[in-house]
């Protein structure tokens, strides 16, 4: 067997961060197990990918927007210039440390998915049970390697049992960024609400599915893109509204007042109940907060580095807003409720995952062996999920 493997890495000796994009495919060494070298191997196992999901988080350090410190900052710890790419995956156990099977119950050829916060464990926060906000967390594909490679070595403490008789491996692949939807969801009690989804990319369509199967009433979506409206909408949203970008962009930071108008009157005429913001823009926030009633809830998920305005500050306060901020996924809480919400077919989440985001993986699954940066980037911009395959 080949001690090298294919994988998508970004490389900073070769790729300056503020004048290229993309991903390249090259060998690299394959990851094994060798506790002579390493005892904490004992704990670990090597899993073959089968799937591995894009996600937007990969598009950010695709586009050199998102994540260059924490990538140039461990690759600094590491003495190393490489970074493979990739946190979303499903694949099957390969090998394992000798501790694995008697401490955690996996073994080869299991089928596992994995928790993308490898977490420390000691800390303030893990010892309190807050382990998904841990203050010395790693993140695979991020701050190690990570899974847009033939194999990955990975903690077993991160793996998730996955059962693919009753989720389909294309689905299972994505279950990590569908816990990011789940978490986000069951910040607040959305039954009998009135929800807004401010950004329908892919978490945010997770969010329409999830927040009608925990009992929302009525959904809003809020997309500027008209494939994404559309996918909403076959998806279980009420009513999507459609955002105008230039509009936005003339109002920068601040709330766009007719897209206020729009949401609040399809929201009784008063507001959402609770507001879920996906896309984290500025203008977004705002319109987010502005688009809540009095008394309500909003959710912040979407993320973006920098400082950030919020419009009449005073409305949080005097109109009795609460504000969520949510990051990851509860360990493994939110695991356990993703695993039943996808397994339950009478919500049709897993199918319509399948068939609508997925689109039935004619045209959003991409294999290791024909990937190219410059086709691979029209997909992206194509289509909000896709799914490279190994």
């Amino acid at each position: 067997m080949s001690r090298n493997m294919q994988a998508l890495i970004y490389d900073k000796s070769a790729m300056p961060w503020d004048k290229t994009t993309g991903f390249v495919k090259r060998e690299m060494p394959r990851p094994v197990l060798d506790e002579s070298l390493d005892p904490t191997d004992g704990d670990n196992v090597i899993v073959k990918i089968i799937y591995a999901g894009f996600c937007g988080s990969d598009r950010g350090i695709w586009n050199r927007t998102a994540f260059k410190g924490h990538i140039f900052e461990s690759l600094k710890r590491e003495k190393q210039t490489t970074r493979i790419i990739g946190h979303e995956l499903v694949g099957e156990i390969v090998d394992v440390g000798s501790r694995v099977s008697a401490t955690f119950g996996y073994g080869p050829k299991d089928i596992v998915s994995s928790e993308s916060h490898i977490i420390c464990g000691t800390c303030h926060q893990c010892r309190i049970g807050q382990t998904h906000i841990c203050a010395r967390d790693t993140i695979i594909g991020i701050s190690r390697d990570g899974c847009f490679a033939e194999y990955i070595k990975l903690p077993a403490s991160v793996l998730w049992p996955t059962n693919k008789r009753l989720i389909k491996l294309k689905v299972a692949a994505l279950q990590e960024p569908f816990g990011n939807a789940v978490h986000a969801c069951m910040k607040a009690d959305l039954r009998g609400k009135t929800v807004g989804v401010f950004g329908c990319g892919t978490i945010g369509l997770f969010v329409i599915m999830v927040a009608k199967a925990l009992g929302a009433t009525r959904v809003i979506g809020v997309e500027p893109v008209a494939k994404n409206r559309e996918m909403a909408l076959k998806l279980g949203a009420d009513v999507v509204i459609p955002l105008d970008l230039s509009k936005a962009a003339k109002h920068s930071w601040g709330a766009d007042k007719d897209l206020v108008k729009a949401v609040r009157a399809e929201a009784r005429g008063i507001g959402v109940d609770v507001a879920l913001e996906m896309a984290g823009f500025n203008s977004s926030v705002n319109n987010a907060i502005q688009s809540t009633r009095r008394g309500g809830e909003i959710v912040l998920f979407g993320l973006k580095q920098g400082n950030f305005h919020i419009q009449q500050f005073d409305r949080v306060i005097v109109n009795g807003l609460t504000l969520h901020s949510v990051i990851g996924r509860r360990i493994f809480e939110t695991w356990m409720v993703t695993r039943n919400l996808l397994e339950d077919k009478a919500n049709g989440i897993q199918k319509n995952i399948y068939n609508v985001i997925l689109d039935g993986g004619a045209e959003t699954v991409v294999h290791i062996d024909d990937f190219e940066p410059k086709s691979f980037a029209k997909k992206l911009a194509e289509w909000p999920k896709l799914l490279i395959e190994f």
